[in-house]
């Protein structure tokens, strides 16, 4: 077992914190060895199907790379450079691909790049427009949608023939985009044009725009593509829409047309929105409040908001729908939140600047990212411990996870 060590800058070594002499690490190395072999609990592991894969992968702004992770094995898989500014990252639900959203500058053109999942190399480039930011990926794996965040636009991605084959037009400055479950809504959020467009993609036309919120900066949308939510990050409200569906029950109406339902009061500058997977409830990072609000997606009732640590940019929830984890960008702390007891139960100290959070697929890793300090720290969720420290490029910001079997 590897003992977790971080090193000082004269070169002085800490384990857990605490510094430790060269003699005592080695004395430290095998005590933990002998407390492996009388009680170490290998089952909070899976046990991988030799043909199973996992990665991670982290962009690196500042490096012009991608980090990409073994999760199989907890170690660094390699390095790869990809485009001018990685920004954003996601994995294909269909295809072992993942794609790196290169955001340049804002007077050049942007980029995705395309990796192939089973030998981590770059299978394509694809040219889209000024400044891209963020990208999401329809529910069969067919088409991405790139938001342009200097050119006011989303570029429609088609994945198979590796090129851009629409350009549609939206608010000032989209930072965040999200297709519904459902295939039939992508959702845009404006920041600059303090609004949120609703995209058709069957006509590639936006169909609804709603005026209101400040800084809009995430989307989320409900499994069953009822309702979508907008953070406001430059307010203190986020947006509630009614989106255009038909419902699939009899005491439940149809809606005809998008609308907005409401402007839900939360903390100061939400900036994330965290929902959980069965789309009960979401949870609002207040960057400015040091808060979260719990947020009744079927009702729009905000439950309260809850003191997490300073500033919270980020949250994911537990697949079992019982545990918050939020990211505090000025600390070195992620806070758990147990959500049926409604308050904090610990927090994890990782890295300086932990501002994006994935877990593995099979939940029992959950990976942070952290800014300030350039690196990935990989904790246990079993116990809530920090298990190792992974290094990462310049400025990391975003990651994305693909588990697959090869043939």
């Amino acid at each position: 077992m590897r003992v977790p060590q971080v090193r000082g800058l004269h070169g002085q070594v800490f384990v857990r914190g605490v510094e430790v002499s060269r003699p005592g690490i080695a004395c430290l190395s095998i005590l933990i060895l002998a407390l492996c072999f009388s009680g170490c609990r290998r089952h909070d592991f899976p046990q991988y199907d030799p043909k199973y894969r996992e990665f991670a992968y982290v962009t690196n702004g500042g490096s012009g790379t991608v980090s990409i992770y073994d999760v199989v094995n907890v170690r660094v898989d390699r390095e790869l450079p990809v485009g001018q500014n990685p920004t954003f990252v996601a994995a294909s639900p269909t295809r072992n691909e993942v794609y790196v959203v290169n955001s340049g500058t804002a007077e050049g053109q942007g980029s995705i790049t395309v990796i192939n999942a089973e030998n981590n190399s770059i299978a394509a480039n694809i040219p889209v427009h000024r400044q891209p930011v963020a990208l999401a990926i329809d529910p069969e794996g067919a088409f991405a949608y790139a938001a342009n965040a200097a050119s006011n636009s989303v570029s429609v991605v088609d994945l198979h023939q590796r090129r851009e084959v629409a350009r549609i037009g939206v608010g000032e400055q989209p930072v965040s985009v999200r297709v519904a479950p459902d295939g039939k809504a992508v959702v845009v959020a404006n920041r600059a044009g303090n609004s949120v467009s609703v995209i058709d993609p069957a006509t590639r036309k936006v169909r609804a725009v709603f005026e209101g919120c400040p800084g809009a900066s995430d989307i989320v949308i409900l499994p069953d593509s009822s309702k979508a939510f907008a953070a406001c990050g430059a307010g203190h409200q986020v947006m509630a829409i009614l989106l255009a569906h038909k419902a699939d029950r009899p005491d439940v109406r149809n809606v005809l047309t998008d609308q907005l339902e409401a402007f839900l009061d939360v903390g100061r500058a939400p900036v994330q929105l965290a929902l959980k997977p069965d789309g009960g409830e979401l949870f609002v990072s207040n960057s400015l409040s040091d808060s979260i609000s719990e947020v009744v997606t079927g009702t729009d009732d905000v439950g309260g908001a809850y003191l997490m640590g300073a500033t919270p940019v980020r949250g994911i929830v537990s697949a079992d729908n019982a545990l918050l984890y939020v990211g505090n960008l000025h600390s070195q702390e992620v806070t758990v939140y147990s959500i049926d007891d409604g308050k904090r139960i610990d927090h994890i100290h990782v890295g300086d600047g932990p501002s994006a959070l994935a877990f593995s697929t099979a939940g029992h890793l959950l990976f942070v990212v952290d800014a300030r300090s350039g690196d990935v720290a990989v904790v246990r969720t079993a116990n809530r411990s920090l298990f190792t420290m992974l290094p990462a490029g310049r400025n990391p910001t975003s990651i994305a996870v693909k588990a697959f079997k090869v043939s």
